[in-house]
């Protein structure tokens, strides 16, 4: 666009010099403003209720909230309950109480909540507020909001809340006002990578950020997976099933997405019978899944496996700059004995059964699984939900992403043990560092927008970021599923991870690294995708505070690693702060017995000035702003 055509549409629309004038105030006096407060999560594996819990509580935000604006004798404990769960909470109160201390009950709260509402929305502009507000109530909390400390309209201001009592609006009102302090208490929302597999409801997590008023998203391998089956990858529809069954979450594909997995299911049940190395992962005590259930997962795992072998090598052979000739398994067998050679030495192999595998073709599919791969791939793609999902994903989510003086990404920037970028070579062209994330990105971007095209470079591309040596989001030497399923020897199963997760530790490699993405030196390289185990005295504060990994267990799965459900991270104009997590037990509980799930906080990093929104990614768009109005003022 041309300036000249730029400052037409500025002066179309603001029409007036004094409207500029107002404007170029109104941005200076948003950019000293308090900024807001962010929330870092990551690693969420479908784990919908903790993660739920999460974003209500603010990782403690609320909490903070309430002790800094009410008294001593309040009950801050049961106030964050409401304001957590207001629906489930009055129902218990209505239980407990008659209806002339009920009325009581929901005055006294409607005031609290609205005194709470006052505090937390000091550092927003009234335009800011107001759009925050819920529709229904907006123009009743407003003059709540403006009333509440005016001593001369006292009476004014209790006989709104009356009204709303005697009109049984107060259950509703009470609902919006928690709603409207849990979205005032965190300004915006990061998810650095993984919302998708091993728990059962990544569809929920998605309509919940869906409806959330301010997030980004850093793709998580996981992630791509699921990203890279909408765009027509067979590799990744396969793999993603097997995942799924492996978990038993194969109900997150059929009833959260309407996938028609009957095919695999009747093709698996063809050809294989239970073997006890595929039987699905379950916690300790979950009687939830039947026998005939079992043995369908169990089939379902090890078709998908094998089906997923063929793929790989196919993709192996066609991509030979991969360079990952040494994990085309199927090709390296030995059919004769059934062993198969690794790095020089030869293995048995164990539970190897493998029906539908020509010896003198390995990666061959037959006609009846190619048949299955393209209704497979038409089912996911004509899944409307599904595609809702990935878009929201591909508008919202990157490679990485820099805000505020950060880096954050889910895995790793791939290094050498010496420190230097490891690159990746494609069509003659060398991709490291910060070059090879942009690469990896529009790749999956060109990818996403043709899903027609099934064994495209950039398609392919999206399989290596979920197991390629170079790959940001995997960052280990090789993924070895055939091996752990097969091979009994534990050292074959061993995956060494990037020279990154030792140099992390390294204050030198971090600023190295942030220089690279154009950030100050001050700031922090935030991660996820790698569970920190504090049980065995792991610190996920790294590098003189330099980075910090937020991957402490959402997934049930990892907790007996980590001794822990999840690190959460929270920047706000202070400074940043770590919080950990217990295991989250049921909302119910919480309700009951006010249990909450933060267990401590730790300073990652305190300012010795507050941070104002002229410091942020947000600030620097205002101050642009206000530059091309002040321009336009001047020649109006």
């Amino acid at each position: 666009m041309s300036q000249d055509k730029y400052y037409q549409l500025l002066r179309e629309n603001y029409g007036s010099r004094e409207a500029v004038l107002t404007e170029i105030i109104n941005l200076e006096a948003i950019l000293q403003l308090p900024k807001g407060t962010e929330h870092f999560v990551s690693d969420i594996h479908g784990e919908f209720n903790a993660f739920d819990h999460v974003l209500r509580n603010g990782s403690g935000s609320v909490k903070e909230k309430l002790k800094e604006c009410l008294e001593d004798d309040i009950d801050i404990n049961e106030l964050a309950v409401l304001i957590y769960y207001p629906e489930e909470k009055i129902l218990q109160i209505k239980e407990e109480f008659l209806p002339s201390e009920l009325n009581d009950w929901y005055k006294k709260n409607i005031m609290l909540l609205t005194r709470v509402i006052n505090y937390a929305s000091r550092k927003y502009t009234r335009s800011k507020v107001r759009k925050a507000l819920p529709q229904r109530f907006s123009y009743i909390i407003e003059e709540l909001l403006t009333e509440v400390q005016d001593q001369d309209k006292y009476e004014y201001y209790h006989a709104i809340i009356d009204k709303i009592i005697e009109l049984n609006q107060a259950p509703a009102l009470i609902h919006d006002l928690s709603e409207t302090i849990q979205r005032l208490v965190v300004d915006h929302l990061h998810v650095v990578g993984d919302i998708y597999d091993r728990g059962p409801s990544p569809d929920l997590i998605m309509d919940r950020l869906i409806d959330y008023h301010s997030v980004d998203i850093q793709w998580g391998n996981h992630d791509m997976v699921w990203i890279a089956a909408v765009s027509g990858s067979l590799l990744s529809i396969i793999n993603l099933i097997r995942i799924s069954a492996r978990y038993a979450n194969l109900d997150t594909l059929e009833e959260g997405y309407g996938i028609n997995l009957r095919p695999i299911v009747e093709y698996a049940k063809k050809y294989y019978e239970p073997l006890d190395i595929f039987a699905p992962k379950l916690l300790a005590g979950d009687n939830s899944v039947s026998e005939t259930e079992k043995r369908t997962l169990n089939l379902v795992q090890q078709a998908t496996a094998i089906l997923q072998f063929k793929l790989e090598g196919q993709l192996i052979a066609r991509r030979k700059c991969f360079k990952m000739q040494d994990r085309a398994m199927l090709s390296k067998v030995n059919y004769e004995d059934s062993t198969i050679e690794i790095g020089g030495v030869s293995y048995e192999l164990k539970n190897f059964s493998i029906p539908t595998v020509d010896i003198d073709d390995p990666c061959r599919l037959t006609l009846e699984e190619e048949a299955i791969l393209e209704k497979l791939k038409v089912s996911f793609q004509s899944s409307d939900r599904l595609r809702k999902h990935m878009d929201f994903l591909m508008e919202k989510g990157s490679m990485y992403l820099c805000y505020n003086g950060n880096l954050l990404i889910h895995g790793c920037i791939p290094l050498h043990e010496n420190g230097d970028y490891k690159s990746l070579t494609l069509e003659g062209r060398h991709y490291s560092g910060k070059d090879l994330l942009d690469y990896f990105e529009r790749q999956v971007r060109v990818s996403y927008r043709n899903p027609q095209v099934t064994d495209d470079i950039p398609t392919d591309l999206m399989w290596y970021l979920w197991t390629g040596e170079c790959s940001s989001l995997f960052g280990k030497d090789a993924m070895t599923t055939f091996e752990r399923y097969y091979i009994e020897d534990k050292a074959t199963h061993e995956e060494v991870k990037n020279s990154y997760y030792k140099l992390r530790n390294e204050e030198d490699v971090c600023r190295y690294i942030l220089r690279t993405f154009e950030l100050p030196e001050s700031g922090h390289i935030i991660n996820g995708h790698t569970p920190v185990k504090e049980k065995d005295g792991e610190n996920p504060i790294k590098a003189n505070g330099h980075l910090v990994v937020i991957d402490g267990g959402f997934a049930k799965a990892y907790q007996k690693q980590t001794g822990l459900a999840g690190y959460t991270l929270l920047s706000n104009s202070y400074g940043i702060q770590l919080a950990a997590h217990q295991p989250f037990t049921s909302i119910e509980d919480t309700i009951k017995n006010g249990f909450d799930i933060l267990s401590t906080k730790r300073l990652v990093d305190k300012v010795d000035q507050r941070t104002t929104v002229s410091q942020t990614n947000i600030g620097k768009r205002l101050i642009q702003e206000r530059e091309d109005l002040e321009e336009l003022y001047m020649n109006f």
